[in-house]
């Protein structure tokens, strides 16, 4: 099976993130998600249970905040864990 590889960086302001992120709360919502620019296209299907990874760090006036996702797409059952996350 080819990869398939999609790569978007910009940046934006924190009302286009939001969006962003909305639109991607929408594509777990309904098990899919399509993500497009320039011409490039890649469409993934979310199911099962999903590995979730957030990394944040601080560093004098440097800001990160990371984002992860994964997931097969035939999922076997998996671990869930008893990890539970909390963003105020």
């Amino acid at each position: 099976m080819a990869e398939e590889k999609f790569m978007f960086d910009s940046l934006q302001d924190c009302e286009t993130i939001k969006e962003f992120l909305t639109s991607l709360v929408e594509g777990f919502e309904n098990k899919s998600i399509t993500l497009s620019t320039n011409g490039d296209e890649i469409h993934l299907a979310p199911n099962g249970l999903l590995q979730f990874m957030v990394k944040a760090k601080k560093k004098g006036p440097e800001n990160k905040l990371s984002i992860k996702v994964a997931w097969k797409e035939n999922p076997e059952a998996q671990d869930t864990g008893d990890n539970f996350l909390k963003v105020r």
